[in-house]
Formats: structure tokens, C-alpha cells, sequence
């Protein structure tokens, strides 16, 4: 797995947006505005996912690579080591969780704004 991997990934989600808020090393990806997923570009070691807080304890007990979020509430955020024992579609499954998780928070409006983005019909070629 790498960054620019996962950047695209994230990209492709309806709303979703990436900057660099905090410093010009760490990349945040953001639906309408909130962070679903944190990493460093200059030494993408892990990410850092939101997620269930039932889920979270059980991703850490299973998989080493799953820690408690660095930096971040070690309830609702996990910190996810690349090529460490996550399988690739369980760790594409964790950032769709973490999408969903913050999509799920955001206001009425915004929730009504992303439904819409993500409903538009296809343009014909």
C-alpha cells in the first residue's frame, strides 16, 4: 500500500477534499470539510481512520497494525500501519468506515449537499 494509492481512493469519495491544515507534511482528507483520514507525506508510515469505538478495540485486538489513534481520541480514531497485516480489502474498508462515520455527523445540510454530489447522473461521452 502506498500514499499515492490511497490518495486516490479517497479522491474518488463523493465531497471529498485534501489540504494540509495543521503543517506542510501532514495531509488530511476531508468529506464536505471533516477529517475522515490523516497521514504524513513525507513518511506515510500509517494513517489515522476514525471509526466505532466497539469496532476500534475490536480492530486493535486483532491486528497489531490497528493502534489507538496518534494525536488524535484514542476512542474514535485508530492509527493504521501500512504493510504491517491489515489485508488490502480490509484496510480500504476502514477508510469507506471512517467516510461513512463522518458523512453520517455532518449537518442536515451537508448531509442533503453530499446526497446530491453523489446522486448526479453520469454526463454521456
Amino acid at each position: 500500500m502506498d500514499l499515492e494509492t490511497i490518495r486516490r481512493y479517497c479522491l474518488e469519495k463523493a465531497g471529498t477534499t485534501e489540504d494540509f491544515p495543521f503543517d506542510e507534511d501532514t495531509l488530511v482528507f476531508r468529506v464536505m470539510g471533516k477529517m475522515f483520514l490523516l497521514t504524513s507525506v513525507s513518511n506515510p508510515e500509517f494513517v489515522n481512520l476514525k471509526c466505532d469505538p466497539e469496532r476500534a478495540i475490536e480492530y486493535r485486538e486483532r491486528y497489531e497494525a490497528v493502534q489507538p489513534g496518534y494525536h488524535m481520541s484514542k476512542k474514535l480514531w485508530n492509527s493504521v500501519y501500512l504493510n504491517a497485516g491489515v489485508p488490502d480489502p480490509l484496510f480500504f474498508g476502514m477508510i469507506d468506515q471512517s467516510y461513512e462515520l463522518v458523512a453520517q455527523s455532518l449537518k442536515k445540510a451537508e448531509r442533503e449537499k453530499l446526497k446530491r454530489i453523489t446522486s448526479k447522473p453520469l454526463k454521456k461521452k
